[in-house]
């Protein structure tokens, strides 16, 4: 009987550790139960105006949860229905599933980046991307699919150094 009663949700967690971005996701596994409040953490180092939350179930493509491009600025993503998030500061970036369900069992990818694209372009490539990936059927035969976009000139440059 207490086996039906529990059901376990699995959420598997892509973890990236100190790389270029230094931008770290964790817990890197987590098991919880129907019903309880999971908190996933993205932590970034390097202060990066954009800041993402990803899912991706079994055999498909990813799904944009939230996004921040700034510090307490936060934009609901295609699948924002039962996560809530928030942007404090601009290292961190927590996900929050309030009530976890069966249909949040997912893998989760958090991301950052620098802001070297417009909104609009940024949002429109994302979501061309993502439905090539979850409507395969829609591709077409010939060479592999590219997405680039440009920043408008303004005299800004990487914070790295690098030219934009």
């Amino acid at each position: 009987m207490a086996t039906r009663l529990f059901f376990g949700a699995v959420l598997c967690l892509l973890w990236a550790g100190p790389m270029d971005a230094e931008i770290t996701q964790n817990p890197r596994y987590k098991v919880t139960g129907t019903g309880k409040r999971v908190t996933l953490k993205c932590d970034q180092t390097e202060n990066y105006d954009y800041m993402y939350w990803y899912r991706q179930d079994p055999g498909h493509g990813l799904k944009l949860i939230y996004y921040s491009n700034g510090f307490d600025s936060i934009n609901r993503g295609d699948v924002p229905d039962g996560y809530t998030v928030s942007r404090k500061n601009m290292e961190n970036f927590p996900l929050v599933l309030e009530s976890a369900t069966s249909s949040q069992t997912s893998v989760y990818f958090c991301a950052n980046s620098y802001s070297t694209v417009t909104h609009s372009c940024l949002l429109s490539a994302h979501k061309e991307w993502l439905e090539a990936l979850s409507y395969p059927e829609l591709a077409r035969p010939g060479p592999d699919p590219s997405i680039q976009c440009c920043r408008p000139s303004l005299g800004q440059s990487h914070p790295d150094g690098k030219s934009p």
